[in-house]
């Protein structure tokens, strides 16, 4: 009683913790905009993720669309993983001690910021999580509803993130190397993958009837993305996600090759080593390999309780547990949302020594990537929101933004009912033809707003200039917004033909 008592602390501490790494001057980052319009287009499948998030997304409207609730289901997994941990660390016979002090490696982790932003992130860690869980329980007992839960965790994975293919990946040649020849003789394995893949399946059909956006998807990824991606910044970064308790990690990978109760789960030893150097390969983005370690904190705890005597002193232990605290410490002031942007440009120094300024795009910004993606989203709603409201006709308007995130925030803090749309992304199939259209709102650079208003204006009656964002901390600062109406030409027939040419 007294450990789930002390379980279910640490369940509400995170998650309340979680409400209180954002400050009021920022919005919803501009990926959480785009997961959550998919509520709206519920299919198997998108151009940017699998189906799973589109439901979570459903179910998050159904609650309100409220910000307390976008941000508890990532809380919720955030937490969850806590849990599977602590019942990994009971199912290898760890003390109160070692549930204590893999719960707090866990909370006071990486976790955390990922646990900030409504994404398929905070979901795919405990995937990874679970999956590594049930294999556990598989090796244990050998019984075969382990190797079906399995396939479920799996699929699940699947279908939120395909990041979890690198588990797989991972932990296939690590069974052969570790010499695990049962699982294969085990008939419920094949039942699993079989399981796995009819759960899948909906998925992949949609995936082979859109031409595999996917492969696009990781392609465009890699020429504006990961090209800008160092194999030494990817290995730094996994030592900044876990400050101090990095070597519990280490230590729980020496046990497994030295410390007798673990024999039986060797191949976790070499899956680590072996997905570890796939990511490096591929020379894949940090945070995909956060998944891979909270399992290990779990071997690491227990090995660490197993040296300490029993009458070790309560201090040591206080100590250790006390270290993902103090760790968190340099954490909470740089990685979370939770100053203002003014605070942060006037102190850059230690956000530029951790490498929080450089974007995606290889260069320095004056705030992190993440906090800006969260700033002028409402102005722009509200610009948009006016504008329409004065347009006649204002049914027969359409908006029409440069990428998902405009779009997306358009759609989430419009109280006009507006349903933006953009040739970006998903929007590019989310287009509604059964309205005609007269009028457009173009959303889009300000630094392209001339020529997008020479090359627009002669097909309308009017055109003019509304205005920008002017949050000049914000990602989008600048951004331009354009008004045309009374259009001369067939716009839905021009915006078709458009359609066409962006899918080719």
């Amino acid at each position: 009683m007294r450990n789930y008592t002390i379980l279910i602390c640490f369940i509400v501490f995170k998650v309340v913790l979680q409400y209180t790494l954002i400050g009021p001057e920022y919005d919803l980052q501009r990926d959480e905009f785009l997961h959550l319009d998919q509520a709206n287009h519920l299919a198997w499948g998108y151009t940017s993720v699998p189906p799973v998030t589109s439901w979570i997304s459903y179910f998050i409207k159904l609650l309100g669309n409220t910000v307390f609730w976008v941000k508890f289901f990532p809380a919720l997994f955030g937490a969850l993983t806590m849990v599977v941990v602590w019942k990994t660390i009971e199912v290898l016979k760890g003390d109160f001690f070692a549930l204590i002090l893999g719960a707090s490696c866990i909370t006071f982790s990486v976790l955390l910021r990922l646990n900030t932003l409504y994404q398929p992130n905070s979901l795919d860690v405990l995937c990874w999580t679970t999956f590594y869980f049930f294999l556990i329980k598989y090796l244990h007992r050998r019984q075969a509803k382990w190797m079906y839960l399995l396939a479920i965790t799996f699929a699940i994975g699947f279908l939120n993130k395909y990041n979890i293919a690198f588990l797989i990946l991972g932990i296939v040649p690590a069974a052969i190397i570790s010499g695990e020849r049962k699982i294969w003789t085990d008939r419920s394995l094949y039942i699993g993958v079989a399981l796995a893949f009819v759960l899948i399946l909906p998925n992949l059909i949609w995936q082979y009837n859109h031409d595999f956006p996917v492969f696009h998807h990781l392609k465009e990824l890699a020429d504006t993305h990961l090209v800008h991606v160092s194999r030494w910044s990817f290995a730094r970064s996994q030592l900044l996600f876990f400050p101090i308790t990095f070597p519990i990690i280490i230590i729980g990978l020496y046990a497994l090759m030295r410390y007798p109760d673990f024999q039986k789960y060797q191949l976790y030893l070499w899956s680590f080593l072996l997905t570890i150097f796939i990511f490096l390969f591929f020379k894949a983005k940090d945070y995909y390999a956060i998944g891979l370690y909270p399992i290990y904190f779990a071997f690491g705890s227990v090995y660490i309780s197993s040296l300490l005597p029993r009458r070790a002193s309560t201090a040591i232990r206080a100590i250790l547990i006390a270290l993902p605290i103090i760790g968190f410490i340099p954490m909470y002031q740089l990685a979370f949302p939770n100053k203002s942007p003014d605070y942060i440009t006037q102190h850059p120094a230690p956000y530029r020594a951790f490498g929080l300024l450089t974007w995606e795009d290889g260069k320095e910004h004056s705030l992190p990537q993440d906090f800006a993606d969260m700033l002028g989203w409402k102005e722009l709603a509200r610009m948009v929101d006016s504008v329409y409201a004065n347009i006649p006709n204002s049914r027969n308007t359409l908006v029409l933004c440069d990428n998902y995130g405009q779009a997306g925030a358009i759609n989430y803090y419009s109280r006009k009912g507006i349903r933006a749309v953009s040739f970006n992304a998903d929007y590019l199939h989310w287009f509604d033809f059964s309205v005609p259209y007269y009028n457009l709102i173009r959303v889009g650079s300000g630094r392209e707003s001339d020529q997008e208003m020479a090359k627009t204006a002669p097909y309308f009656r009017q055109a003019m200039y509304v205005g920008s964002i002017t949050n000049r901390h914000a990602r989008e600062f600048g951004t331009a917004i354009l008004c045309f109406i009374e259009a001369k030409i067939d716009v839905n027939k021009q915006l078709q033909a458009e359609i066409n040419a962006q899918k080719r």
